[in-house]
């Protein structure tokens, strides 16, 4: 890893709003009185709004005293919400290094781009702060293999966001097939569809006066701004995003790896490319992936911009079996016996849409009080970033296959690449100087 200055010296620190300084007791008071959480929720478009939500549910354990975003007008909807939504009003800030530096912020969630994920949970974490972290934990296999180094030197707690895991009927389905349900699990299928639209071609042009580019880049090389990035179609570019294989298939890979009882493959293969649109989405829209074990697999298929349903569904998961199958997805399971005759299933009751890009749901309440409860009395998390890492290597894997199209050969025991010098050059990245993180 290159050396760097201090990543909490870096760059001029600047505020917004409201100063950054906390008008709530301090930590021991507030612990001391009730035992509530102070968070602070960092990256307010879209999926923060679940957090909320899940901090809301879970409002007898926390609290939720500072929001953080470079962007001013983002900034200013969510501590808005926030207030009408806890009922009490947040402090706000541009810079979450700010933030990072009060001791009364007990436990952070990050739902940024991509590329700041590892870098924000490291800082973080040398801070003292828990982690909530979305997926995917990382922006390249070489930043998730740190953050776990880091979570296990600074011995603070970090959750990544796969919520399936904290989900009843999930941890309920899994357990039977792990029990003999369907008999030795060996093969498990799962996608993604969605009908997304053409970004066009990004002119360049003035940064909005609400925003701070700069730090919204951040640990990133340094890009003139175009019209068609932010707020969410960063995902389609290298230098910020992972593609769809990370930005939802990660959720579905690590209910399969889950099912099968499995982590690293042997050989991964990746075969697809942009074909719905010419514009200036770097990634594929479709792809099929396939993760090889000795004796088991999983095929990962995802369609961006064709909504055709899998299972009359838009996501989900099989696990098959020797003597059965189970599809599962966030809204129930279904059991078949061999030749393919259901013979059980259960709903929740709700319908999860790929369209929703907020996703707020039971399953990310439970997993935030997961989480609450691992720092409050120690319960066991249900995905912690050394497991959610590996659903997450194993996908930017499949990216690395894809980029330099051909199969990749693994150590199972780290996921790191087997004779192919220029694909294993790929494990990690390029930052912008003074922004590499490290432990």
């Amino acid at each position: 890893m290159a050396t760097r200055r201090e990543f909490l010296d870096t760059l001029a620190v600047g505020a917004v709003g409201l100063a950054v300084s906390s008008s709530a007791k301090s930590y021991g008071q507030i612990m001391g009185a009730n035992d509530r959480l102070n968070f602070a929720v960092i990256g307010l478009n879209g999926r923060a709004y679940a957090h909320l939500s899940a901090l809301k549910a879970n409002k007898a354990a926390a609290r939720v005293t500072h929001v953080c975003d470079v962007e001013t007008n983002i900034l200013a909807k969510f501590a808005a919400a926030t207030t009408e939504s806890m009922g009490e009003a947040p402090a706000a800030a541009k810079d979450f290094r700010k933030v990072l530096e009060l001791k009364d912020v007990d436990a952070i969630t990050i739902a940024t781009p991509d590329h700041w994920h590892t870098p924000m949970a490291i800082a973080a974490l040398q801070a003292g702060k828990h982690v909530y972290v979305e997926k995917p934990c990382s922006h390249n296999p070489g930043e998730g293999a740190l953050l776990v180094r880091a979570q296990q030197k600074y011995g603070k707690l970090v959750q990544m966001g796969t919520q399936q895991r904290s989900s009843p009927h999930t941890i309920e389905i899994v357990g039977k097939i792990h029990s003999g349900l369907i008999g030795r699990p060996y093969f498990a299928k799962c996608w993604y569809n969605n009908t997304r639209k053409s970004i066009g071609y990004g002119k360049p042009a003035p940064v909005p006066a609400t925003l701070d580019w700069d730090l919204w880049q951040g640990p990133a090389p340094r890009q003139p701004y175009k019209d068609n990035v932010q707020p969410y179609n960063w995902h389609w570019f290298r230098i910020w995003g992972a593609g769809e294989t990370l930005n939802n298939g990660t959720h579905e890979v690590d209910v399969c790896r889950w099912a099968l009882g499995v982590d690293y493959p042997n050989r991964v293969t990746a075969t697809g490319g942009r074909y719905a649109f010419k514009d200036d989405w770097q990634f594929y829209d479709t792809l099929i992936t396939s993760f090889e074990y000795p004796d088991k697999m999983i095929a990962w298929e995802s369609t961006s911009c064709q909504g055709m349903r899998y299972f009359n569904r838009g996501r989900g998961s099989i696990i098959e079996g020797t003597h059965g199958t189970v599809l599962v997805d966030r809204d129930g399971y279904e059991i078949y016996d061999l030749d393919g005759k259901k013979t059980s299933e259960f709903k929740v009751g709700g319908h999860t849409s790929t369209a929703d890009l907020v996703g707020a749901d039971s399953m990310t309440d439970l997993h935030f009080a997961n989480f609450i409860a691992g720092i409050r009395t120690g319960e066991k998390l249900n995905s912690p970033v050394s497991v959610g890492n590996v659903a997450v290597t194993m996908l930017q894997l499949s990216n690395i296959a894809w980029e330099v199209k051909r199969e990749l050969y693994l150590n199972s025991n780290d996921g790191s690449i087997n004779f192919d010098t220029q694909a294993q050059a790929m494990w990690n990245r390029t930052y912008e100087p003074g922004w590499e993180p490290r432990i």
